[in-house]
């Protein structure tokens, strides 16, 4: 489509062992018969056509094959229980706070297919040129095989392989500092810093000039800081579930840098993602990207913020005569400070 990266990632072994959706009905409905039920009930209650709803589950059964519970290499916040924040609690969350402004059917399939396969891959070595990671990259690849294999058409279906690739491109999450603007101009020297989406709209101005001519691109980017919102909308919930991300978010990148946590080495690292890490997330990096997650997700994120400077405070200073002897003991004071659990493992949300 726009940015090319379709024929840039070939299908893996999970995409052979799930090829097509009744696939990944039967393993689900196996496996995890939650997520059909759920992601069922959300398809009618927001209007998003059969197909999506087919692609949302293709991508939630891949993703738990490749990163969830149902393979080997589990990761404790990119598997299929995400697909269910993002695309379940959040999304519905979304509709009920926008009432009648709320996405059309059209835009809401496109959401529900986002949810699902935003995260499709996790270990990508290959990156692209420019901004977009190379993890979306190759989601995006399997997001337009997904979408063929549940009946869409890249001619008539256009707008939704359109806006699914730069939603996807803009979830990408930079967890660099943000740079300060150019005294002389106040413009950004680089799009750097929290979601692409916010800057997604300038980058392709540098890269695809004439994209705002083109409606479907403009759709594109406007459904792309949405869903960007709704990927981030953890700032915007309850302080437990905020809380339990960020556990989630830890084990993971522990697991991912091979530090086991009970070993001495995940300690400060774990004191430093939970403690300083997650005011820096929360205050710096996290921006709402779209009128309407503001609108829905922001009194909640207002109401987070002293939580989350508190909590900060509290970790560091049971460290303060004696740094911790591992990481899984930072986690445990960080569960005991908040009450908030792993739930890595949980086969319902």
């Amino acid at each position: 489509m726009l940015l090319g990266y379709s024929r840039l990632y070939p299908p893996d072994a999970c995409e052979t062992a799930l090829p097509g959706p009744a696939d990944a009905r039967a393993v689900l409905a196996a496996k995890r018969p939650d997520l059909v039920e759920r992601l069922g009930d959300v398809a009618r209650q927001v209007g998003a056509d059969a197909r999506a709803l087919d692609a949302a589950l293709l991508g939630a059964a891949r993703l738990g094959l490749r990163h969830g519970t149902l393979g080997t290499d589990f990761h404790a916040y990119h598997n299929e229980g995400h697909v269910l924040d993002v695309g379940a609690r959040r999304l519905l969350r979304m509709f009920a706070g926008m009432g009648e402004g709320a996405p059309d059917a059209r835009d809401a399939s496109a959401l529900l297919v986002f949810a699902a396969c935003h995260d499709l891959r996790q270990r990508e070595t290959v990156d692209v040129p420019g901004p977009v990671g190379g993890n979306e990259a190759a989601s995006i690849a399997e997001c337009f095989r997904i979408l063929d294999a549940a009946g869409f058409d890249r001619d008539a279906d256009r707008d939704q392989y359109v806006a699914l690739e730069l939603m996807i491109a803009g979830s990408t999450f930079d967890a660099r500092p943000t740079p300060m603007p150019d005294p002389n101009t106040q413009q950004l020297p680089e799009v750097a810093g929290g979601s692409l989406a916010r800057g997604l709209a300038l980058w392709l101005d540098s890269e695809l000039p004439r994209w705002r001519s083109e409606p479907l691109a403009r759709r594109g980017e406007r459904l792309a800081r949405l869903s960007a919102d709704l990927d981030t909308a953890n700032v915007g919930e309850d302080f437990v579930l905020l809380c339990r991300t960020a556990l989630q978010l830890c084990r993971e990148r522990e697991m991912r840098c091979g530090r086991d946590l009970a070993a001495p080495e995940s300690a400060l690292p774990c004191l430093e993602f939970l403690g300083r890490g997650q005011e820096a997330y929360f205050f710096e990096l996290h921006r709402f990207n779209s009128r309407e997650g503001e609108r829905v997700f922001g009194q909640q994120k207002l109401l987070n913020g002293p939580h989350v400077r508190a909590t900060t405070s509290a970790l560091l200073a049971c460290y303060e005569p004696a740094p911790p002897p591992d990481g899984a003991d930072v986690v445990a004071a960080f569960s005991a400070l908040t009450g908030a659990t792993d739930g890595a493992t949980d086969r319902t949300d």
